[in-house]
């Protein structure tokens, strides 16, 4: 196995710090005192939209438009000009995204009370997102149109923040009906998508990056990663006060240990 270039490492280290601060966002929520069936419902309902609706495909909105229609115009070209493991990649990427949706939709089905509507995209869809979820979309759109490929990199880079969310979730082991739902919709989408994020970190030293594009790929996603603290933080609540939000945002958190072995480098 390959070991991990000092460019990749430098990336690390400056992500790792946010991916401990987000982790502590949602770990301040599950301890809180004011968690309750409302509040579990309002981040379940966000993150099935940011699952089925969030995404880079601005003219293809929603889960299944772009992807499909992707395929469709790919699929008299499998194996003539088209590898059928590319599209293979996008069908299972398809149904491991849309089982995301599923696992979070679950849950909230699972604690809704009989007042409380059940869950489905379009619902989702009719529904603004949080101010601070459409500001990290704008910054990710933004960096895209400035930058290109490193833009899209970077976003792609900060997608989950190091699976934050659902570490912290799988980790509930309280009594409840609600932290037994919680905890399996996120172990059930944390394996796939810790293993799909390390891949597309290993992934970048593949890549021709020169050291400019190394450096505004490292800032792209630190301006990101700190929009993501404020995207989560309201997701659930706001748990954090804006102080201890704006502290984080410094980057001086303990940092997370990156699993370089699982990420498939070298010890």
């Amino acid at each position: 196995m390959a070991r991990a270039s000092r460019n990749l490492k430098r990336l690390i280290e400056a992500l790792a710090p946010f991916w401990a601060a987000e982790a502590r966002v949602v770990r301040a929520y599950f301890k809180s005192p004011k968690r309750s069936r409302q509040s579990d419902l309002l981040w379940l309902s966000r993150q099935c939209r940011k699952e089925f609706w969030d995404g880079f495909d601005v003219a293809n909105p929603g889960l299944f438009i772009g992807p499909l229609r992707k395929m469709l115009n790919l699929a008299e070209k499998i194996d003539q000009g088209v590898d059928r493991h590319e599209i293979l990649d996008m069908t299972e990427g398809l149904h491991a995204e849309f089982a995301h949706y599923c696992a979070f939709a679950d849950a909230y089905d699972a604690i809704r009370g009989k007042g409380d509507p059940p869950i489905n995209p379009m619902m989702l869809r009719d529904v603004k997102s949080w101010p601070e979820n459409e500001a990290l979309g704008e910054l990710r759109a933004g960096h895209m149109r400035a930058h290109g490929d490193i833009g899209i990199r970077a976003s792609r880079l900060t997608e989950g923040g190091y699976c934050a969310l659902f570490s912290e979730g799988a980790k509930l082991k309280g009594a409840s009906v609600a932290d037994r739902v919680v905890a399996r919709a996120c172990r059930s989408v944390y394996d796939d998508e810790f293993s799909h994020m390390l891949k597309g970190i290993a992934g970048l030293d593949r890549e021709d990056l020169s050291q400019a594009d190394w450096t505004l790929l490292k800032d792209l996603a630190v301006e990101q990663m700190r929009a993501r603290l404020h995207m989560r933080n309201a997701q659930f609540g706001n748990p954090l006060p804006d102080a201890e939000i704006e502290l984080l945002k410094q980057g001086k958190s303990k940092p997370i240990a990156f699993n370089y072995a699982k990420a498939g480098f070298a010890a």
